[in-house]
């Protein structure tokens, strides 16, 4: 009996890990919709905004279940842990570790990718910066900066309220909301 019910675990989260991977390959496709995590129920925040994966995410669940049942069979063909009251625990146990396992290897792959792409905002300030859209006087132009070897464009106003042309060089010096503020460095 002990047999069958890790059985069915192992053969559940492997189906629920098939069906996902290949429903994910077929729908999981961009609507356009943006809901902050992609749309994927096991998408979370940490504390620097990263995006990452919780414990009770479905792919660390599918992990647990699948490890569950998989050291339960083995532990039941071990002599030694064939009893339910050592192979239940057991199998518990190395399924925590290999969830745990599966929750620290995505949410660093998710920390590694997102912050060599992704610009952090506080740090542009003091950046030299071009004028790529003329910034009128009291109106919105564009900048671009660099910022760890990427180019990045924003909207821009200037300090003062001035007209910058485009081309002119310029300082980031602080931003509000969406928009970045800049003075001519000439």
């Amino acid at each position: 009996m002990d047999s069958l019910i890790y059985g069915i675990c192992l053969v559940l989260g492997l189906l629920f890990s098939l069906i996902s991977a290949i429903a994910g390959h077929f729908f999981g496709g961009d609507d356009g919709g943006d809901v902050g995590t992609g749309g994927h129920a096991e998408a979370g925040a940490d504390s620097a905004g990263l995006p990452g994966i919780s414990f009770f995410s479905p792919t660390v669940l599918a992990s647990f279940i699948t490890a569950f049942g998989a050291f339960g069979l083995i532990f039941t063909r071990i002599e030694a842990t064939r009893s339910v009251w050592l192979s239940a625990p057991l199998a518990v146990v190395s399924g925590g570790a290999i969830a745990a396992g599966t929750l620290w290897f995505f949410n660093t792959m998710f920390k590694k990718t997102q912050s060599s792409s992704e610009s952090r905002v506080a740090t542009v300030v003091g950046l030299p910066a071009s004028i790529i859209t003329p910034i009128p006087e009291n109106g919105v132009g564009e900048i671009a900066y660099v910022q760890a070897n990427s180019r990045y464009t924003a909207p821009a106003r200037a300090e003062g309220n001035i007209a910058i042309p485009v081309g002119q060089p310029v300082k980031i010096t602080r931003i509000v909301g969406t928009q970045f503020f800049v003075e001519p460095t000439q």
